[in-house]
């Protein structure tokens, strides 16, 4: 019988070369949506996916056939792991892949916040010339704090320590990691009592969830810079724009957003949307952090070596 894999994202040549070497017949739908796959998931061994599909129970059970499950980049909150680890299907992610393109993103953003590089070049796009008030704020020495310490959350704070700041990092699920230079903290107290950078990097899960409210707001110490480059629901922003707006966040730097794309916010999240991005002190981005050309690449080679691991064994 054939075997056949349905792939719903943009992948490299790579990824395809090797499943194609191992025996698939690929069948690429990068427009397929999820009641679209679901009329014909039953033919096929493996999926290739990124955040197009949801991969729930009723999914895995019309995927009668299914062995994998192959998720471009970092992030499984889309597919039902545990239902799938039941039904025997093997799940791989290739987080290693867009690591560096986050954590170089994360790095422009600080860097074009804190020297108002974006604001600044608007300004000249309308003939304003203003070097006071653009006054920019050098980054090396402060003390920055990255909020889950995975692939991506590591990569930025290499950068930050090769740059001369102060890395204090906290994870509740690794320890470890202090061999890097990395300062480790056991408890988030230590991170809002010092971090003038509070940067996200954590999987979305219940726990995660507005993980940045209010409470973490009114518990840092100190008036801070906020990243997230994790996923929207992280960060809630109601507590972002309240930050902004009193100044107890000193600018932010949001690339994932609590509903993506911008057509399908809510009125209210679009009027606040709307406010966010016209502040000197936000930058916005339509989640393209880890979205380089490089990272289709890396991403696929990963997520490509995993399979054929598991098809080999």
């Amino acid at each position: 019988m054939e075997k056949k894999v349905l792939v719903v994202a943009p992948v490299h040549q790579v990824l395809l070369d090797v499943l194609q070497g191992l025996g698939y017949t690929i069948d690429c739908q990068e427009q397929l949506n999820t009641q679209e796959a679901l009329e014909i998931v039953d033919a096929y061994e493996g999926v290739v996916t990124s955040t197009r599909l949801q991969i729930d129970r009723r999914f895995l059970d019309r995927a009668s056939r299914l062995k994998w499950i192959g998720r471009m980049g970092s992030g499984m909150e889309q597919i039902d792991v545990v239902y799938a680890d039941k039904l025997g299907i093997s799940c791989f992610s290739s987080p290693e892949g867009n690591a560096n393109a986050v954590a170089e993103q994360a790095l422009g953003m600080l860097l074009a916040l804190t020297h108002r590089i974006t604001y600044a070049h608007t300004e000249m796009q309308q003939m304003i010339w203003k070097r006071e008030e653009n006054r920019g704020e050098e980054i090396e020495g402060m003390t920055a704090g990255i909020i889950g310490y995975g692939h991506n959350g590591s990569a930025f704070a290499r950068k930050l320590k090769g740059i001369g700041l102060r890395v204090m990092a906290y994870d509740k699920y690794k320890s470890g990691f202090g061999e890097e230079g990395i300062e480790e903290f056991g408890v988030l107290e230590s991170v809002w009592q010092q971090a003038d950078i509070v940067s996200f990097h954590l999987p979305y899960t219940e726990e995660t969830k507005h993980y940045f409210n209010r409470h973490f707001l009114n518990a840092m110490q100190k008036p801070f810079i906020l990243l997230n480059l994790s996923r929207g629901s992280v960060v809630e922003m109601n507590s972002l724009y309240e930050g902004l707006k009193n100044g107890k966040i000193k600018a932010a730097g949001i690339d994932v957003w609590e509903t993506e794309p911008i057509t399908k916010m809510t009125g209210v999240q679009e009027q606040q949307y709307r406010e966010l991005i016209g502040m000197p002190n936000f930058i916005g981005t339509p989640h393209i952090g880890g979205y380089t050309h490089q990272a289709l690449y890396k991403m696929s080679f990963f997520l490509a070596e995993k399979i054929k691991k598991w098809v080999t064994e």
